[in-house]
């Protein structure tokens, strides 16, 4: 009987305590997954990450630094911009470089005078480690063909890129996006 009482009082509490968070923990269910789908949509959809292989951005990007990259509006990349750009039809991983030819520029560069000009004009280099003195297979002057980029690395002379037969001339369905922010090593964080 005593026993009975005792159950009949626990009881009620239990259902007070259900009523009472239940509904709140159904809503931080909710709320985390929501969560958890906006993220994801947000890493397939918009953003992605990629990792810095190499010295060839030099000083602008680190061997192994983190970058984030935006894939909203990557099918029309601006002159200075960094790409990143799928390497697997070589069978490489992505690559980053800078854009520096679009589509119809006339590039050519002066390897003894270290200098690159595009349509006729030197271009302003701030960005860049050292003059352009390397010269690897492809001719110049050349015409940036439709649906292509001409992209080079920051580090000129230790960079693989579109003066190379191995990268050349960047066809504009392989880029993945623009890396606009590094997040890892934590203490040069910030936008590109």
């Amino acid at each position: 009987m005593a026993q009975q009482r005792l159950q009949a009082r626990k009881a009620p509490a239990r259902s007070r305590w259900a009523r009472r968070w239940m509904p709140a923990a159904y809503e931080w269910v909710e709320a985390a997954l929501a969560a958890v789908v906006a993220v994801l949509l947000v890493f397939t959809c918009l953003l992605r990450t990629a990792t810095v292989s190499g010295v060839s951005m030099l000083p602008t990007l680190q061997d192994g630094d983190r970058v984030v990259i935006l894939q909203l509006g990557c099918q029309d990349p601006d002159y200075g911009e960094l790409v990143v750009v799928d390497g697997s039809p070589a069978g490489q991983p992505p690559i980053i470089k800078r854009v520096v030819g679009r589509a119809g520029d006339i590039i050519d560069i002066d390897f003894a005078a270290g200098v690159v000009w595009r349509n006729g004009a030197p271009l302003e280099e701030p960005y860049v480690r050292e003059p352009t003195h390397t010269r690897w297979d492809m001719a110049f002057p050349l015409q940036v063909p439709a649906g292509c980029l001409f992209v080079l690395g920051d580090n000129r002379n230790h960079s693989v890129d579109s003066r190379s037969s191995k990268i050349g001339l960047v066809d504009i369905r392989r880029v993945m996006g623009r890396a606009v922010f590094r997040l890892h090593p934590f203490q040069t964080a910030g936008s590109i």
